[in-house]
C-alpha cells in the first residue's frame, strides 16, 4: 500500500492550487535516490459522465522484464476544473486512492504527463512523487513547454528540452521514425535515468508499456489481449 505524503487540500482555487505548486517545487529532488529498480507503475486517469468522475489506473510490471505484476482501479468525484498546468489537483487524488489498493509499494512511478517540464516547473510527475515520497518520471505525449533541435531518428537519440535557458526535460525518441516522447524528471531521478527507464520500457510501441497498459485499464477497464 502507498501511503499518502502530503496533506495540502485538494479542493482549492487555481489561485491556490498555483500558490501550492509555488511552495512545493522547491521540493522536488532532481538527482538518482532511488534503489534497484524492480517494478515500474504506470499510471493514467480516464473521466465519465461529462467529467464529473475521474477513474484511475494503475499497472505495474516487472522491471526489466516487463511482464505483468499488479494491478489498481479507483474513481472518485472531480473536485477541480480542467485547467492546463493544474492537472495534478484534478487527477492526483484519484491516483493515490488507486496506488493505495496495491499490495506492493513499485519502485518507480511512470506519469502520462509532465514533470519538470512545466511552467512552475512542478507537473503531476513531481506532485504525484511528492505526494507519495516515491521516484517518479514524466513521460508525456505531447510538449507542453520548452524547444529542443531536431531528434535523431534512431531508438534512444534525444535533444534536451529547454526553456528560459534552462533544461527542464527532453525529446527521446522510442522507435524509429515516431514522434518523440517527452521525458522530464518527476522526483528522487535524474533526467539521465528518466531517460534510461523510459525507453526500457518501450518494447514495441511509441509509449512506455506501462503507460499503454495504464491507459487501456484507464479507458476501458480491462487490458487489451
Amino acid at each position: 500500500m502507498v501511503i499518502p505524503q502530503l496533506s495540502h487540500p485538494w479542493d482549492v482555487s487555481p489561485r491556490q492550487a498555483i500558490a501550492i505548486q509555488e511552495e512545493l517545487r522547491g521540493a522536488v529532488i532532481r538527482e538518482d535516490q532511488l534503489g534497484p529498480v524492480r517494478s515500474v507503475a504506470g499510471i493514467d486517469v480516464g473521466f465519465e459522465e461529462d467529467g464529473k468522475l475521474a477513474r484511475a489506473a494503475v499497472v505495474v510490471l516487472e522491471y526489466p522484464q516487463l511482464t505483468l505484476q499488479e494491478t489498481a482501479f479507483a474513481r472518485l468525484p472531480v473536485s477541480f476544473p480542467y485547467i492546463p498546468g493544474l492537472l495534478s489537483f484534478r487527477e492526483v487524488p484519484v491516483i493515490l486512492e488507486a496506488l493505495g489498493e496495491l499490495q506492493h509499494i513499485p519502485d518507480l512511478l511512470l506519469c502520462d504527463g509532465q514533470g519538470l517540464a512545466h511552467p512552475r516547473r512542478f507537473g503531476l510527475a513531481c506532485h504525484l512523487g511528492l505526494a507519495t515520497g516515491l521516484p517518479s518520471v514524466g513521460a508525456a505525449k505531447s510538449r507542453l513547454i520548452g524547444a529542443h533541435q531536431p531528434v535523431g531518428e534512431g531508438r534512444g537519440d534525444w535533444q534536451p528540452l529547454i526553456d528560459a535557458g534552462e533544461v527542464i526535460g527532453a525529446a527521446l525518441r522510442t522507435r524509429p521514425r515516431t514522434r518523440p516522447v517527452f521525458v522530464s524528471i518527476g522526483h528522487r531521478v535524474s533526467l539521465e535515468s528518466a531517460l534510461q527507464y523510459t525507453l526500457g520500457c518501450c518494447s514495441t510501441y511509441r509509449i512506455p508499456l506501462p503507460s499503454r497498459l495504464a491507459h487501456q485499464l484507464a479507458s476501458h477497464g480491462k487490458l487489451a489481449g
